[in-house]
This record gives C-alpha cells, sequence and structure tokens, in this order.
C-alpha cells in the first residue's frame, strides 16, 4: 500500500509518528509535510497529497494540520477527493464505512500522538460498506452542466 501524508508546522512529530508506524508495516510513504515548526501555509502541502490520491499514485492521504478543518477544507475542492476529519476512531470508521473517505485529516492540536497513530490504523483497515452509501457517495463530486 502506498500513503500520501503532509502536514503543516502543528504535525511534524506526528507525521514523524505516522511514517515510522507506517514504513514499519512496509508501507510506502510519499511525504510532503514541513519537518519544522516554523509557520507555513498548509495548502502548499495539502495539493501535492491530494492530486497523489485523485490520480491513483497513492491509495491514500494523511493530512494534519491544528484543527484539520484547513486541511480538509483544501483537499476537497479536488473534485475526486472525500477527505474526512478523524478525531476519533468511531469518526474514523464511520468516515470510511459510510463516505470511502480517502484521506484522513488529523487534528494535532485535539489528539495525542497515540490517538493519531490509532486513527490512522482504523482508516486503513475500514472497508466501505458500498450499498446505500455508494449512491450517496456518488452525489458528492459536482458535474458540469
Amino acid at each position: 500500500m502506498k500513503i500520501s501524508i503532509g502536514n503543516d508546522h502543528a504535525g511534524p512529530e506526528y507525521k514523524k509518528a505516522i511514517v515510522k508506524h507506517l514504513e514499519a508495516k512496509g508501507l510506502v510513504i510519499m511525504n510532503y509535510g514541513t519537518d519544522t515548526l516554523d509557520s507555513v501555509d498548509y495548502p502548499d502541502f495539502v495539493h501535492p497529497v491530494a492530486k497523489d490520491v485523485e490520480s491513483g499514485a497513492v491509495d491514500f492521504g494523511i493530512l494534519i494540520c491544528g484543527s484539520a478543518n484547513g486541511v480538509a477544507m483544501t483537499a476537497n475542492k479536488y473534485q475526486n477527493i472525500r477527505a474526512g476529519i478523524c478525531w476519533m476512531n468511531e469518526i474514523t470508521k464511520l468516515t470510511r464505512q459510510h463516505n470511502n473517505a480517502n484521506i484522513c485529516c488529523i487534528p494535532a492540536r485535539y489528539t495525542s500522538i497515540t490517538q493519531a497513530l490509532q486513527i490512522v490504523n482504523t482508516f486503513l483497515e475500514t472497508k466501505f460498506e458500498g450499498g446505500r452509501h455508494q449512491n450517496r457517495v456518488n452525489k458528492i463530486p459536482i458535474t458540469p452542466c
């Protein structure tokens, strides 16, 4: 499995822990995040992740910022991206099962690194249920008139 990850200045320690955790599982990681606490603009790290996911170059994306709102808003501008804010396992599981999310957005200021690792595991291990949810997911992208 191949994962694309990006983060702003709120998440370098989270990213480092997640990358180490996923590489230990044998996953391939595309890393676009910053490694410092110096202020950066989160969209600069979101766009490469969203492009990787949308193009199929990777299986899933992970984005980290303070609240996860900014990265989710930016990623969801892409036509075939479904980025969900995941701050607890139950929400993460539903984001995958019901919404077929392909990017997991983690709020570094509202989760611990331990929680973030659990969220990543839940996100990657949970399957989309399809069925009645597929029709709803099909209605998410805007189709040109």
